[in-house]
């Protein structure tokens, strides 16, 4: 009992906690009015907001003891494992373009929205911040890779209008192969051959964290039920955007990537109102590139097993643009090492103009 105590603790003190009372109404909700889609959507959203501040409170603990790199490359493969689910859901019922649209959707709302947010927030609170830019430039140079990845596809595919869906299909997997080779040389280079050049800044003395075992405890059931609340979601998402006049390229790319990486933001922000800035930028950059060479390529590897047909590497024009768009401005501004409130206003008004790209694109 008393290792739980700081968890209770917390709980009976952080209102925003007290919502997980609704991770049990939409888990039975789901049995009972498995019809009612708007509101299990609504639900399903409510209830992850709890068990991402949770979420955040035990990698944050993690992270005091095996340092913010570290910690960083955590929460973003734990975070990562909801969009994972959500995305696994939906490759199992052949929705492959929500599938598609999630995946880019995740890359655009990390690099843009979330590290974005981190900046603004952390530049109110700090004059000037601080980050080593060895990981920007590491991450940056791992989602360009990726986007000249998923740009190719869809350029032959223009070129040779009558290419064979197996060759495109071949493409996809050899690129996906690729892809995860790739991801693992920036684990190897960044966790062990140059683990000293990616080092985060030294803090000074810290809130108290979690007990360890609490922590690890914490983060694994909170992931679980953060996959189960996960399923809800997707499961309700499409027919509640009809009924909320979204449409499903609005859906993929924004409402998705949102809700899949909220235990992520709330860990990212958090740790940039700390002035914790190396930690926030592990987390948007080391999770959109996990997306862009692990996640997506593992999904179209999956499809062979779980979906009703192969899923290739073909992205719509738009969010092509969008990728490269992001690609462009992490380039731009998180190369120097430093930032502060009004970079994350920049990129904040890149995400809100593809948002609202995105939110009038015509239905396909």
């Amino acid at each position: 009992m008393q290792i739980v105590a700081p968890l209770l603790k917390e709980i009976r003190h952080n209102p925003m906690l007290w919502l997980l009372a609704l991770v049990p109404v939409v888990l039975i909700a789901a049995k009972l009015i498995p019809e009612s889609h708007t509101l299990l959507f609504v639900l399903s959203v409510l209830a992850i907001v709890p068990l991402a501040a949770l979420l955040s409170h035990a990698t944050e603990s993690v992270a005091e003891k095996t340092g913010d790199a570290a910690g960083g490359l955590l929460n973003a493969t734990l975070g990562n494992l909801t969009e994972l689910v959500i995305a696994t859901a939906a490759l199992r019922a052949g929705e492959y373009a929500l599938v598609k649209g999630s995946i880019a959707g995740a890359i655009v709302t990390n690099t843009l929205f979330m590290l974005g947010a981190s900046f603004l927030l952390g530049g109110l609170k700090y004059h000037l911040q601080e980050y080593n830019r060895a990981t920007a430039r590491l991450h940056a140079g791992l989602l360009f890779l990726a986007t000249i990845a998923l740009v190719s596809p869809s350029a032959i595919a223009q070129v040779d209008q009558l290419a064979s869906g197996a060759s495109t299909h071949k493409l996809s997997v050899a690129l996906a192969i690729l892809l995860i080779a790739g991801y693992g040389f920036g684990l190897l280079f960044s966790l062990k051959t140059h683990k000293e050049v990616f080092s985060g800044a030294e803090h000074g003395e810290a809130e108290a964290g979690w007990p360890l075992g609490l922590a690890l405890v914490t983060l694994g059931v909170v992931t679980i039920l953060v996959a189960l609340v996960s399923e809800i979601f997707v499961e309700s998402v499409q027919k509640a955007a009809e009924t909320l006049g979204m449409s499903q390229a609005f859906v993929g790319f924004i409402v998705v990537a949102l809700v899949g990486g909220a235990a992520e933001m709330a860990v990212a922000f958090s740790a940039a109102r700390k002035d914790r800035l190396d930690m926030s930028v592990g987390i948007a950059l080391g999770s959109a590139s996990q997306i862009a060479l692990f996640v997506g390529p593992v999904l179209v590897l999956l499809s062979y097993v779980i979906g009703p047909a192969p899923m290739d590497l073909l992205f719509s024009t738009f969010e092509l643009v969008a990728l490269g768009i992001a690609v462009l401005s992490i380039g731009f501004i998180a190369h120097d090492g430093e930032t502060n409130w009004m970079e994350g206003v920049q990129l904040l008004a890149v995400y809100v103009i593809l948002a609202l790209g995105f939110f009038f694109l015509p239905g396909q």
